[in-house]
């Protein structure tokens, strides 16, 4: 064999176990057709980021007009993209270099996988003992008259200049921050939804005040719409509906989920079930070929299909072709939404828990209104916290600027089943936003 692990994508799902697997004396190959470092590194989550710190705190700022600020400043979205590419560009580059470094062969192209043990890229071919598929996803098209005219995430992270007029196809993560941006910068933004609601999978009184919040900065929600046709005519272009619905704007960008990279991989002739959904795995990440992995959101799955999941996929992964024969056990995994502010959920839901109000009970924290000072007076920050009968937490939902970090605490707390006499055994940092949350679980929590 050629190596000991072959694997086609460099995303997450599939450099952790890449290094892991290296540094335990592996010889070990990534294939790689676009940027290495994958979806995110290159133009999903990092970019976003990179992108989010002004809007988060400009509407920190708006919060203490009266309270010793007099003036919020506008955020220049040229300076900033340019600040981006300064962060963002070098990343690629930089991961292959280590990688390199380390003895990790890249390989360039698309792959195939010719059989159990062997990967061909254009006419060379390579085999190896093991491949471990990490494909990821790409925004789904839909199939409609003017699609070319419709854009993705990818190419709104690289917007030059933020459009006067915006639609978004679709009311899910994406849209929704994409919108609290457009939106945070006085843009006219309408979401075009076939659904009735947005963000179904997060707590919906949350989602219905974010959703107020966004109409009073001007976005305009149309729900149960179905978008028949993208027209241009000059630099203007009208999305049309199957109510009739016309809407003129200057970009338009499409939303609507995100479909899995299973085509031209070979899957068929090995008979290794794929679909738009994923390909199917048993509870080792293995395919019906056993030496054959998957890992990430390439996976068909019910877990989230997240950056950390995938990293957690990988790092199982690597440890099961050193030797691990444990099948995998997903902890609590957090979701955030990353508008102004943020939308948080990790674990059993509120929803799941009123309609299984013998199994666990709910307490709404009003945190904002309780630990002002502290939450930078953000009076509406809440949490809905989900507790089983026997008092441990279980589930939380959050509605907060820090909602992406006190989410990472709480799932801990979950994971962990800590008690009050648990955590207070732990000295935590103070005044922080995470403190006060603690003190206030001290109240909540069983002891023991």
């Amino acid at each position: 064999m050629n190596y000991d692990v072959i694997f086609i994508g460099s995303g997450h799902a599939t450099w952790h176990a890449a290094v892991a697997l290296k540094q335990a004396g592996k010889q070990v190959a990534i294939v790689e057709k676009d940027l290495v470092g994958g979806t995110c590194t290159n133009y999903g989550c990092d970019a976003k980021i990179a992108l989010d710190g002004p809007f988060q705190l400009t509407e920190q700022l708006q919060r203490f007009q009266g309270h010793g600020v007099n003036s919020v400043p506008t955020i220049d979205w040229p300076a900033l993209m340019a600040y981006k590419h300064n962060v963002i560009d070098p990343l690629a580059p930089t991961m292959s270099q280590l990688f390199t470094k380390m003895g990790i062969d890249l390989l360039t192209g698309a792959a195939k996988i010719a059989d159990a043990h062997t990967v061909r890229i254009g006419d060379q071919t390579y085999t190896s003992d093991y491949i471990v598929i990490g494909t990821g996803q790409r925004p789904a098209t839909l199939p409609i008259s003017g699609n070319e005219y419709i854009h993705d995430s990818r190419e709104f992270l690289d917007l030059p200049e933020m459009p006067q007029r915006l639609v978004f196809i679709g009311a899910g993560v994406i849209a929704m921050e994409f919108t609290a941006m457009a939106a945070t910068m006085g843009r006219e933004v309408h979401i075009v939804e076939f659904g009735d609601r947005a963000l179904g999978a997060f707590n919906q009184t949350y989602v219905a005040k974010l959703q107020a919040k966004l109409e009073a900065q001007g976005v305009q929600f149309h729900f149960n719409e179905a978008v028949t046709e993208v027209s241009a005519t000059d630099d203007t272009y009208t999305v049309t509906t199957k109510s009739g619905l016309t809407i003129d704007a200057d970009y338009v960008l499409g939303a609507t989920g995100r479909v899995a990279n299973v085509e031209n991989l070979g899957l068929e002739d090995l008979n290794i079930e794929a679909s738009a959904r994923g390909i199917k795995v048993n509870d080792h990440l293995q395919t019906t070929v056993p030496n054959i992995f998957v890992s990430g959101d390439v996976i068909d799955k019910v877990q989230p299909k997240l950056t950390p999941t995938a990293t957690f996929e990988s790092n199982y992964i690597a440890r099961t072709i050193l030797g691990n024969t444990d099948p995998i056990s997903y902890p609590a995994i957090p979701s955030v939404v990353f508008t102004m502010p943020r939308l948080a959920e990790v674990g059993v839901n509120a929803a799941e828990a009123e309609a299984h109000a013998d199994l666990y009970r709910t307490q709404v924290v009003p945190f904002g209104q309780q630990l002002a000072f502290e939450f930078k007076l953000a009076l509406d920050a809440e949490a809905t916290l989900v507790f089983d009968k026997a008092g441990y937490l279980v589930g939380a939902s959050l509605y907060a600027d820090d909602g992406d970090d006190l989410v990472n605490l709480l799932t801990l707390i979950i994971n962990a089943h800590f008690t009050v006499d648990q955590l207070q055994q732990q000295i935590f940092a103070f005044p922080s936003a995470t403190s006060g949350v603690i003190d206030l679980l001290g109240t909540l929590l069983p002891r023991g």
